[in-house]
């Protein structure tokens, strides 16, 4: 249990049979701790915004405002990055930022962070680059390529410029989730570590109380930083997926 790495490891949670699927063979349907923190999140989720709307007042009370300040919040990001249109996807953008801020601060709660699961991370990303391939191709067809060739770059530059577009687009997704992923499985880290070290430190008795004093305060200052990064992630997530969907949306001016 000392090891930093064991709160990471996946367990099953309730057992289920596995069942054959076509094309993928035998896949294992039961709930690990990763999906239980999903399934979790999604029920806070629901039940938060089932509150916030179930009786909405002229003045709102302290729920309300938080629910109220949380669309706000998105709608001005959209809006802000896309214009009018960016409220065709408020929706999207929402679910993708209350989601993965309720993972994000579950895990410093929990003992399970899903979003220090790079496969889980990795889901975030492929929805997002696929909505933004989708969106590309359904509103400018096949001028969606001209978003490896952007306006006003000189057509001797073009063969430099378009792979490098190119490529830079094929990152996006691996940056996306390899952020998410990085952050949260290093803050979880090195909270454990310090941790360790006062609890390490405070067996050696009077001598290394000085040392364990000054872990905890380390454990201390790296959890209030962490509840920080919980939301911080969650919003350059949210931020990101914005800009990419404005790049499509708006492409003439890309």
């Amino acid at each position: 249990m000392a090891d930093p790495m064991h709160q990471f490891q996946i367990s099953k949670v309730v057992d289920l049979p596995a069942v054959n699927v076509p094309g993928l063979g035998m896949v294992d349907l039961s709930i690990t701790n990763s999906t239980m923190a999903m399934i979790v999140a999604a029920v806070l989720i629901t039940l938060f915004f089932a509150a916030v709307t179930a009786k909405p007042k002229l003045v709102p009370g302290r729920l309300q405002v938080v629910g109220e300040g949380a669309f706000a919040f998105i709608d001005d990001l959209a809006t802000s990055i896309m214009g009018e249109q960016g409220r065709a996807f408020f929706p999207f953008i929402l679910t993708l930022f209350v989601f993965i801020l309720a993972l994000n601060l579950l895990g410093m709660f929990t003992v399970f962070t899903a979003t220090s699961q790079v496969a889980v991370t990795a889901t975030f990303a492929a929805l997002t680059i696929l909505l933004v391939i989708g969106v590309g191709f359904a509103k400018n067809g096949i001028k969606f390529f001209k978003l490896f060739a952007p306006t006003g770059v000189p057509w001797y530059l073009l063969v430099l410029v378009t792979p490098i577009e190119f490529i830079s687009f094929l990152l996006r997704p691996v940056s996306l989730a390899l952020r998410l992923f990085g952050n949260m499985l290093g803050g979880h880290v090195a909270m454990k570590v310090f941790a360790g070290f006062v609890v390490s430190l405070g067996a050696f008795g009077i001598v290394g109380i000085p040392g364990a004093v000054l872990a905890m305060g380390g454990v201390v200052a790296i959890t209030a930083l962490e509840f920080l990064v919980a939301f911080l992630q969650a919003f350059v997530f949210a931020v990101l997926t914005t800009v990419y969907l404005n790049d499509v949306v708006h492409l003439d001016q890309h």
